[in-house]
């Protein structure tokens, strides 16, 4: 899809800034006037004083639109100056300054590339002419004056290639910089338009990682709810061969099943709760890992290079699967961004504490000192695992360096969570 035409549209501010800079051209211009008329510029010759007013305004009354509408206010201010240069109006340098903007205007402001070379070099070969025409009867009448005809070398030659040369670096200048502006603003704007599409697939990339995350989740929930699942088949086959002969065993195998069948209504919830938004495939393996495989991620980070230690705080309580494995997950990424970002002899602590209203796992690590925290693809995940298990997430720099993370999932102590597992293990006795 070919890229749109670059274009430029002075806003309201510009609008106004020109208005004010219009407004300043024609203060200046009276006083030169004024100061011009004093110091009897063109001597006898000059035009009547009300003559400058009149021009101060038509040369720089037009520059309060010259963004909006910059070939005819250049035209409009060449035109000005061109009629009081020839009949020496008290008033130059004002003019000068007006009629240098209007052509820079032209090459800044002007969308149409070719009618703003145009209208530059018309303006610019128009004055030159005229120069040398002036020039020519100039010379003429300087030398019928005198009494010898000027030579190659004669002061007023110098003169006028004194002014020729001023005149030929004026709109080149006014030229240059006018193109100068024009390429600027096109590359600045090609630059905000890379940084907005940068932005836009900066945003779809999080997008898809966070769709990623849930999908992995979802994987591992899917592993939580077949556990379920398969626990109460193993006890419902285990009533059947007992139900005739131990009516109590049968009772306590029913009560096993139906806090299996909770459980893994529970689940699937937060499985639903997890898939609201569409995610993708994956291919990482599926997990059914426990807390207490968080010490075995802490001896491999210490072989990684990371020496860390590992703790358990408080009495263990039974944690459900879902939250096991969100936790051991983001204990594992922890560990992979302090061994990738902390540097060289950077240290790391993993805690994991139970409470009576919950349990927490907090991964901190020494090295770099972190000024401001960026949010990345792995934080994401690991706020997606927390909030999947109900729990939060907190990610702190330290100031003495290094990062902590710290994520807490509250645990509802009503329902008991391990008493499948002994129960699976009882009804695989009794058959």
């Amino acid at each position: 899809m070919p890229a749109a035409p670059f274009l430029r549209t002075p806003t309201a501010r510009e609008q106004r800034g020109d208005l004010v800079l219009a407004a300043v051209m024609f203060v200046g211009a009276i006083l030169s006037a004024a100061l011009s008329t004093v110091a009897e510029i063109y001597g006898d010759t000059r035009a009547p004083e009300w003559t400058a007013l009149v021009y101060a305004l038509a040369v720089t009354a037009p520059l309060g639109w010259r963004r909006r509408w910059p070939a005819a206010v250049a035209i409009a201010v060449c035109a000005a100056y061109f009629l009081a240069i020839t009949f020496q109006v008290p008033e130059i340098y004002v003019g000068n300054i007006a009629m240098f903007v209007s052509l820079y205007t032209v090459g800044a402001w002007m969308n149409n590339r070719r009618a703003a070379m145009i209208v530059r070099v018309a303006i610019i070969v128009g004055m030159f002419i005229w120069l040398l025409i002036t020039m020519y009867h100039t010379a003429i009448d300087e030398a019928e004056k005198a009494e010898v005809a000027a030579g190659l070398l004669s002061p007023y030659l110098a003169f006028m290639l004194i002014q020729l040369l001023l005149n030929v670096l004026y709109f080149a200048g006014a030229y240059y910089f006018g193109e100068r502006s024009w390429n600027a603003a096109q590359e600045r704007a090609v630059l905000e338009q890379r940084t907005a599409e940068l932005e836009q697939q900066r945003e779809v990339t999080a997008a898809q990682a966070v769709a990623l995350d849930r999908v992995r989740i979802a994987r591992e929930l899917h592993d939580v709810v077949a556990h379920h699942v398969s626990v109460m088949g193993v006890q419902a086959g285990a009533a059947r061969l007992v139900i005739d002969q131990d009516p109590a065993k049968t009772t306590s195998i029913l009560t096993g099943i139906e806090g299996s069948a909770r459980d893994a209504i529970h689940e699937l919830r937060q499985l639903l709760e997890t898939l609201r938004s569409p995610g993708g495939e994956t291919t990482d393996a599926s997990s059914t890992v426990s807390l207490d495989d968080i010490a075995d991620l802490a001896a491999a980070s210490t072989e990684a290079g990371l020496p860390t230690d590992y703790a358990v705080i408080g009495d263990p309580l039974p944690v459900p699967s879902l939250v096991a494995v969100n936790l051991y997950r983001i204990a594992q990424e922890s560990l992979t961004n302090a061994r990738r970002h902390a540097g060289a002899g950077a240290t790391a602590d993993v805690r994991v504490r139970y409470d009576e209203h919950g349990v927490e796992v907090e991964i901190v690590n020494t090295g770099r000192t972190i000024a401001a925290l960026r949010p990345g693809l792995g934080q994401l995940g690991m706020r997606e695992r927390a909030a999947a298990s109900g729990g939060t997430l907190e990610v702190t720099p330290r100031p003495t360096g290094g990062l902590r993370v710290r994520a807490r999932v509250p645990l509802d102590g009503s329902t008991p969570r391990t008493t499948h597992d002994s129960l699976m293990t009882e009804s695989s006795a009794t058959r």
